[in-house]
């Protein structure tokens, strides 16, 4: 089957079975997405599915193809992150970072949906991901620090 990740062509082979996660992590070697439940209870496997977030661990590869997915790996580098992952660093919003990959990407998907969220948009929208060190309150205000820069700069 044919998969676009992160805006590149992956010819793949996986049973039908086989979950996204696996498949970003075992067969294209992107390890960014985490499995961390296989339950769709935690979204530390959070990933983007045609803008959608969706939990990798819940979602079949073969339901995915001629989408384009993206994983954390594809939007941002080292040298030139991406706001929102600017945004996590500035607001100290990881600490052991597990979880940040899906955080970020459930992050983009909450703020393309709501231009402008507001606190409860926030904590509702990212209510599906779960933070064992509990930076809650500094992941809330990097997304929101990201909504009012968009704000700001018109497109």
């Amino acid at each position: 089957m044919r998969l676009i990740v992160n805006g590149a062509s992956y010819e793949v082979t996986a049973p039908a079975h086989e979950t996204l996660v696996t498949t970003l992590r075992e067969r294209l070697h992107l390890t960014g997405t985490k499995l961390v439940c296989g339950r769709g209870e935690c979204g530390a496997c959070t990933v983007l599915l045609d803008g959608v977030s969706v939990y990798s661990c819940l979602t079949l590869t073969a339901a995915c193809t001629e989408q384009a997915i993206t994983t954390v790996e594809g939007i941002g580098r080292a040298d030139a992150l991406h706001e929102i992952q600017a945004a996590f660093v500035e607001h100290d919003a990881l600490q052991c970072g597990y979880c940040t990959p899906g955080q970020i990407l459930a992050a983009l998907a909450l703020l393309d949906e709501i231009g402008n969220p507001t606190e409860a948009d926030v904590i509702r929208g990212m209510s599906g991901n779960l933070c064992r060190c509990g930076t809650y309150p500094n992941i809330e205000r990097a997304v929101l620090s990201v909504a009012e820069a968009r704000q700001r700069t018109p497109a």
